[in-house]
């Protein structure tokens, strides 16, 4: 059972999503705000994950429309994926102090108003500008969703299908992205793959209105942690920004080093001051002495280590070395996408009958297996063993693998607690996955240009992921055991104690 704070209500989280007239009407008044209010979470986050990857396909037509240049064109997707990550961690301590809400719609907002802009851009400077306010909006918006879900759903089954709901969304934007980006792009123009969010924002703020009421404000005499928020958001920002130069600047490049060495410092700067002299910590400490936290966030961090770079290098391996268009790499990646969601719906049942730790378990030594099988293909290996084979395998386990990861990381976390929480989440996943970028594009840099050369470069990178994976295996076993349960009790350790 979730454990709640000293101000709390007993009906508190479930006043904050559901309507007052709802109060007394019954179960099915409940019931039907409650789905209403996982598909509000689900649209919103859909539309944060599916802006990682929508402009890649999109970007030689921003180039000659807009006049870009080399250097400029990266910060199409920099600009967003910097300030997204810099910003989570505040973004997630937003909810809890101002109301889950407040926050959601700010985020909201923002991030249509945003996209509203750069869909009208008229010159590279507007558009770079567009996309960073882009990302500060779906930095608050990405750990506002989740919050949402956790406080409106009870530790248990009813939680774990609702996040294994918002899991299957969040994979399905993700790999959505290349595909809608590149239908977009050539039926209407690439305007669209940022104009498409303002209806779809439209209709997501209409039911953020009539769905979630005003939840209990927390931060009432409380001040935001304004240091720990600029040193965490200068730390992962110049640290996101220096593992992006890595590749063509080199680990000792000026820019690189004076990044990387700025990031660091601030982290270390902003554990200090959350440990001894922020107030209202934006990360508060006591959440890592919670062994679920710290040892899911580490297994999170792994696993996002190999499943954002995953898209990367596959969409390499399919125009690079098998010489698909856009459009049909986007439809290659429908394998991924349709077992990934139909994996992480099976996800409940799965932790219901085995538990969440044996299932991370599982999930993370079968996608190594896929992420092996994908190593060895080659420019002969042709459709059905080179990439829908290996698509199967790898995404049979990661559809079930984030679900019991994140209901991991949230149970048993108070509802105060709860934006900081799923923004650490958030953070940690996105981090790893620029992190293992990184790292593996320095892996699978080669010297050959030739679809050999080419394939035995990515094959590198994938075997690197698959030996990521391996060490998931090795970090969940010392998670706490769980088992789902549908009774009192629900999510608890087996053991009957609180894991730390």
């Amino acid at each position: 059972m979730t454990q709640r704070g000293p101000d709390d209500s007993p009906d508190d989280s479930l006043r904050a999503a559901t309507p007052s007239n709802d109060e007394g009407g019954g179960g099915g008044g409940r019931r039907g705000a409650a789905s209403a209010v996982l598909a509000l979470a689900c649209a919103a986050q859909f539309m944060v994950v599916l802006d990682v990857s929508v402009v890649n396909v999109a970007l030689p037509s921003i180039e000659n429309a807009l006049g870009f240049d080399s250097a400029g064109l990266q910060w199409v997707v920099n600009a967003y994926a910097l300030v997204f990550a810099g910003f989570l961690l505040l973004g997630g301590r937003l909810a809890d102090l101002y109301g889950r809400k407040r926050v959601f719609v700010l985020g909201l907002l923002l991030f249509t108003a945003s996209s509203l802009v750069g869909g009208l851009a008229d010159s590279p400077g507007l558009l770079v500008a567009a996309r960073a306010v882009q990302g500060l909006g779906a930095a608050v918006l990405a750990p506002a969703t989740l919050t949402i879900l956790t406080t409106t759903f009870s530790e248990g089954a009813a939680r774990t299908r609702a996040v294994a709901t918002w899991t299957a969304v969040s994979s399905a934007g993700g790999a959505a992205g290349n595909l809608i980006g590149g239908v977009l792009t050539d039926s209407l123009s690439w305007r669209w793959i940022l104009l498409i969010n303002v209806p779809i924002g439209a209709l997501a703020l209409a039911a953020a209105l009539a769905f979630l009421t005003p939840d209990r404000e927390r931060g009432r005499g409380q001040r935001l942690d304004v240091p720990g928020a600029v040193l965490a958001t200068v730390g992962v920002g110049s640290l996101t920004y220096g593992i992006s130069q890595i590749e063509s600047r080199g680990w000792s490049g000026p820019t690189t080093a004076v990044a990387l060495a700025v990031g660091v410092l601030a982290l270390a700067a902003f554990a200090a001051v959350e440990a001894r002299f922020a107030r209202a910590p934006l990360m508060p400490p006591r959440l890592f002495r919670i062994r679920a936290i710290s040892v899911g966030n580490t297994v999170m961090l792994l696993a996002g280590a190999c499943f954002i770079p995953m898209w990367y290098f596959l969409s390499l391996y399919m125009q690079n070395v098998l010489h698909y268009g856009a459009l049909k790499a986007g439809l290659g990646f429908l394998p991924h996408t349709l077992v990934g969601i139909a994996g992480a719906r099976l996800a409940p049942r799965l932790m219901e009958s085995i538990g969440a730790r044996r299932l991370i378990v599982l999930s993370a030594a079968l996608s190594a297996a896929g992420f092996l099988w994908q190593s060895r293909a080659t420019p002969d290996s042709g459709y059905l063993v080179g990439l829908l084979g290996p698509a199967v395998v790898m995404s049979a386990g990661m559809g079930p693998l984030i679900t019991p990861i994140t209901t991991t990381v949230t149970s048993g976390i108070s509802d105060a607690d709860a934006g900081a929480a799923s923004g650490l989440m958030n953070a940690t996943r996105q981090i790893g996955g620029s992190v293992g970028l990184a790292v593996l594009v320095a892996i699978a840099a080669g010297s050959g240009h030739t679809p050999a050369a080419l394939s035995d470069d990515y094959g590198r990178a994938f075997l690197a992921m698959a030996a990521m994976l391996v060490a998931v295996v090795v970090g969940a076993l010392a998670l706490p055991v769980t088992r789902e349960r549908t009774g009192a009790g629900a999510g608890r350790p087996m053991a009957g104690k609180r894991a730390r």
